[in-house]
């Protein structure tokens, strides 16, 4: 029953994740990147205290500050400002491509740090996703491998990077103690950065204020602790691999909201993609039901 209520947990936060890359496209060119990441980070870590204080949440421990420092800067500051200087160029679905492939990155660092195993259906589950991401990062003509591409890569890396790097504090916190921690983390991180786009701040208009209040809100503050909850009971490999499902649900999003529109190829890798989810994330169940069908069979 545990898995199952964070498998749905990380299900919504894939919707909310998706539908972050086209709002970013409203909010980035109003707000500016630095401007829109704090704002962001601002509303959602005001929004966490708020419902925090009802929940009572604890104030974390000297000794895992450096945990909640390490998780803030990758996990919020350093991808909300990477993000948003990337789409400024890059199309919302393509963002969301790239940025698919940060599950590889978190099965490595969680290797590295925790020494948590890499399963042979994980790995096949892992090729299978990236093959269908590769196919929809080429689906589109005229992205090359720009600067602006490489933004969104590093993007990928840090965000990658952060995951596994909740683990030791979703241990001995909640999800919405470890959200609010790293989200308030963050928002100090970028503070000092707002006076280089304070102007373009002031300017900005109603979208792109309400696109940036919806970001803060939904995407940010309720994604991250129904993330934060779904990783707490779920292993890295099989959670962060609900976030392969992101790119073809962001893709359709972009495409209702932003009028982008797919092309076959992208839908042939969404598909892909699916593929290698369940893999990953049912494979280990599905060889042990099979298993002990045989086994229950007469010899």
């Amino acid at each position: 029953m545990k898995l199952d209520r964070a498998l749905l947990a990380g299900l919504v936060v894939v919707m909310l994740w998706a539908s972050a890359f086209p709002a970013i496209q409203v909010a980035a060119p109003e707000l500016g990147v630095v401007g829109l990441s704090f704002v962001r980070l601002a509303i959602a870590a005001i929004a966490l205290l708020v419902i925090g204080a009802f929940a009572r949440i604890r104030v974390p421990r000297a000794r895992d500050l450096g945990w909640v420092a390490a998780a803030g800067f990758f996990g919020m500051a350093a991808y909300q400002l990477l993000l948003n200087e990337s789409e400024l160029h890059v199309p919302a679905g393509t963002a969301s491509i790239i940025v698919a492939a940060a599950p590889l990155v978190s099965i490595v660092v969680a290797r590295i740090l925790f020494a948590e195993p890499i399963s042979p259906v994980t790995i096949v589950g892992s090729v299978i996703a990236l093959g269908g991401v590769v196919v929809v990062c080429l689906a589109r003509a005229g992205v090359s491998l720009s600067a602006a591409v490489w933004i969104a890569v590093a993007a990928m890396v840090v965000q990658g990077i952060y995951h596994p790097l909740q683990r030791p504090l979703l241990r001995r916190y909640s999800g919405l103690e470890v959200a609010s921690y790293t989200m308030i983390a963050g928002t100090l991180m970028t503070l000092p950065l707002v006076p280089l786009e304070a102007d373009q701040l002031a300017s900005a208009s109603a979208s792109g204020w309400i696109a940036a209040a919806y970001l803060a809100l939904l995407p940010s503050a309720l994604g991250f602790v129904l993330w934060g909850y779904a990783v707490g009971r779920m292993p890295v490999a099989i959670s962060t691999s609900l976030l392969y499902l992101v790119p073809p649900v962001a893709v359709l999003i972009a495409w209702a909201w932003l009028g982008e529109l797919p092309v076959p190829a992208e839908l042939l890798g969404g598909a892909i993609v699916i593929i290698g989810v369940v893999v990953i994330s049912q494979g280990r169940r599905i060889l042990s039901l099979r298993r002990d069908r045989l086994g229950s069979l007469p010899r």
